[in-house]
């Protein structure tokens, strides 16, 4: 989306040191979620910690360590997304992990970041079904290079707009006049609303102009960037990923959990001085549009799931191809 080129690879690890791992578990008819892990580096994240933020758009969820990263202005973990009643087993392994790296012998606290959304409709969330192996295995496998999306990791059992949801990442690489950093976005999706596409109300003719169910629901948005800035700049970058939520048709409902965690690569140990604020703007710019292509991205990468509760279809890919042929936002 927009006029701002993507990464190589279109998706967050264009961000170069950011690594993103998934264990997806789907086991019969019940039981459909999973681990996604994001890392800023490859290092000892607790003792080369990065600048980060956490913007909230509506507050109906249990991003754990939230409170540590916005008073300090720093991340020193790695970012895990799961389901709602699997963040305290996500947090402990997480610590787990913190705990034996080299180093960090004598660490008597470590803030470990865990985000989630409640995919309780296809998954038998009650069960808990999250094991310490499966977040080390997410953390472990992290890797640079493609990154799966759709109905995998923590989006295994998500559904947004009615439809699969999943995970989804995009990335858009500034010119150089622009400073030639690079922003990826990664979104763990389970909300609701209307689907918009490029300005098209996809979302109402999908469903024949009859409304597409509740906006309730949540999403993780991860903003990563190697342009120099400090906590509250990435604050500024990270509300723009709400602009790119809601030019998807979200309206972040009263029942929803919306945030945003937002990073930068440069480690506060050996970074520049941070860049001016005039120069934030093609940051904005590039973080709406990731932000926007990286939902579409969760929805249509993702395949249908039958659980729990019942079956949710993918989207339609040729209809919603159609849809918008038929409106002009893509040629005939």
């Amino acid at each position: 989306m927009g006029s701002i080129s993507t990464g190589p690879l279109n998706a967050i690890t264009d961000v170069a040191g950011v690594r993103v791992g998934h264990t997806t578990i789907a086991r019969g008819d019940s039981i459909n979620t999973g681990v996604t892990a994001i890392l800023a580096h490859d290092g000892n994240l607790f003792r080369q910690k990065v600048p980060a933020a956490i913007v909230v758009g509506n507050g109906f969820g249990k991003l754990a360590g939230s409170t540590q990263v916005n008073e300090l202005g720093e991340l020193e973990s790695p970012i895990v997304l799961t389901c709602t009643l699997c963040v305290p087993r996500a947090a402990d392994a997480v610590l787990t992990w913190l705990l034996a790296l080299p180093g960090n012998e004598d660490v008597r606290s470590a803030n470990p970041v865990v985000g989630e959304t409640n995919d309780g409709f296809l998954n038998n969330i009650r069960a808990r079904p999250i094991t310490e192996a499966d977040v080390l295995s997410a953390i472990r496998g992290a890797a640079d290079g493609p990154v799966a999306d759709g109905a995998v990791g923590a989006g295994r059992g998500t559904v947004a707009f009615g439809w699969k949801g999943g995970i989804g990442t995009s990335s858009r690489k500034l010119a150089a006049q622009f400073g030639g950093w690079t922003v990826g976005v990664l979104v763990q999706t389970n909300f609701g609303g209307e689907l918009m596409i490029a300005g098209v109300p996809v979302g109402r003719e999908l469903h024949e102009g009859r409304p597409s169910g509740s906006g309730d629901g949540s999403i993780i948005m991860v903003v990563a960037t190697d342009a120099p800035l400090d906590h509250r700049q990435l604050a500024r970058v990270a509300r723009r990923a709400l602009a790119g939520l809601a030019r998807t048709g979200s309206s972040m409902s009263s029942g929803s959990g919306d945030y945003v965690i937002a990073f930068s690569t440069v480690r506060l140990s050996d970074r520049p001085a941070v860049i001016t604020e005039d120069a934030l703007s093609p940051l904005f710019q590039a973080t709406i549009d990731a932000t926007e292509e990286a939902i579409y991205n969760s929805l249509l990468r993702a395949e249908t799931v039958r659980g729990y509760r019942g079956v949710v279809r993918a989207l339609p890919v040729d209809s919603t191809v159609t849809i918008l042929k038929r409106h002009g936002a893509i040629p005939r």
